[in-house]
């Protein structure tokens, strides 16, 4: 089933809601996480930049899963289907602008995901990002049609393919950004 077609202030409505819940839960799990540890960090030197890797956090979840946001109520009375929407109990983290939080252990392949988003939000803002997430769900139809995704996962299969052969994640962001990719 097609996404509903939105009029631009619903869209708007919808950015606002996704910064406020973002923000909420990056204020809700900060004060839990912890920077990255000496291995991770380690591991993910060569691909981020200082600020990044300086500014992220991470907490693995345990008996514990985020919900999803409050508003999926009105976006469902707005036309969406629940299965449309992506359910947050089901992935497998969620970053927060700088806060990663988890429902699995750690591995290297999703923390390396995971910090493809704090650059990604590095770039573009909190409003920025939310901004780009929304459009990139309206437009591309799923959680998986979402260009911030789409990135994020081209990055990560680079890295898993070859994670010694360093390459900058910034500059890649960067290139999407400037290519209006998002």
């Amino acid at each position: 089933m097609p996404l509903p077609k939105l009029r631009n202030t619903e869209i708007a409505w919808i950015v606002e809601q996704v910064a406020q819940y973002i923000q909420q839960k990056r204020e809700t799990y900060r004060g839990r996480a912890v920077p990255l540890d000496g291995n991770q960090r380690l591991a993910m030197q060569p691909f981020f930049p200082s600020s990044a890797l300086d500014s992220a956090r991470v907490l693995a979840l345990v008996g514990e899963r985020v919900g999803n946001p409050p508003f999926y109520a009105q976006l469902v009375q707005m036309g969406f289907s629940p299965a449309d929407l992506p359910d947050f109990a089901h992935m497998a983290a969620i970053t927060f602008v700088d806060t990663v939080v988890s429902h699995e252990p750690f591995t290297d392949r999703l923390l390396f995901h995971e910090l493809v988003h704090v650059v990604q939000y590095e770039k573009l803002g909190l409003e920025g990002f939310a901004n780009k997430y929304v459009r990139g769900f309206l437009s591309g139809g799923s959680y998986h049609g979402i260009p911030l995704e789409m990135n994020a996962y081209e990055l990560d299969a680079r890295f898993a393919g070859a994670p010694t052969k360093a390459f900058s994640v910034s500059d890649e962001v960067q290139m999407w950004v400037r290519a209006e990719r998002f």
